[in-house]
């Protein structure tokens, strides 16, 4: 296999799988990688005849090829899609989620979409290809934000060149989710050092979590103020 999965399928029955996509999307780029992509599609299909795909998602985005062949592969599949987004669904992981059915979002989980961009190592014409296919896959990041989006295409690059972070009230209203849900405690699976990329990232996401032991402490005073 091309590099380490950094997916989980299971089924939760015979009709039910799972799909849990945490941290980084591929370390390594798909860019011109033929195995990795069928070992995700391989597994996929292992989960057999299912009627319904849970989807768990909460990254801070990753290799845009990979990104964009997962949304295809998604995409494609007969089953039921519901996505949930477990804190952050940030570049291309955003795109992924767009090949949900239904996608929910906690009321404090955020989406982040922009342009497409990568990093390159050849000589002049691979580079010119490489700049040629980032301007093919921004075009299909935009169909996959338009299908989904009640918002024109307009507005959607106008949010892709912005670098927009959205909550989950403006998804809704966008129409990047269905549902909106209760805010919920987040799984700790940002990667940092991908989200110090991003020119307009929230403090919050770029802050040191607290230490267990901190936490504890933080709701033991919760409850006694209660």
């Amino acid at each position: 296999m091309g590099s380490k999965k950094f997916w989980n399928f299971k089924n939760q029955d015979k009709k039910t799988g799972e799909l849990t996509l945490y941290g980084e999307i591929s370390s390594d780029t798909w860019y011109g990688d033929e195995v990795t992509p069928k070992e995700f599609k391989a597994d996929l299909d292992k989960l057999g005849d299912i009627d319904t795909l849970n989807i768990y998602i909460n990254s801070s985005g990753g290799d845009v090829f990979a990104g964009q062949a997962i949304y295809s592969m998604l995409k494609r599949h007969k089953a039921h899609k519901n996505v949930y987004i477990d804190g952050l669904a940030a570049s291309i992981a955003s795109v992924v989620v767009m090949a949900g059915d239904t996608i929910y979002m906690p009321k404090n989980a955020m989406m982040m979409i922009h342009n497409p961009w990568t990093f390159g190592l050849g000589n002049a014409d691979e580079f010119r290809k490489l700049a040629e296919d980032l301007d093919k896959i921004r075009e299909s990041l935009i169909v996959a934000y338009e299908e989904r989006s009640a918002l024109t295409r307009d507005e959607i690059i106008e949010l892709m060149d912005d670098e927009t972070w959205l909550t989950a009230d403006e998804c809704f209203e966008y129409g990047f989710c269905d549902v909106v849900e209760k805010e919920k405690q987040m799984a700790a699976c940002i990667d940092k050092a991908i989200l110090a990329r991003y020119k307009n990232t929230p403090e919050e996401f770029l802050t040191e979590e607290p230490k267990p032991n901190e936490q504890l402490k933080q709701k033991l005073l919760i409850e006694l103020e209660l």
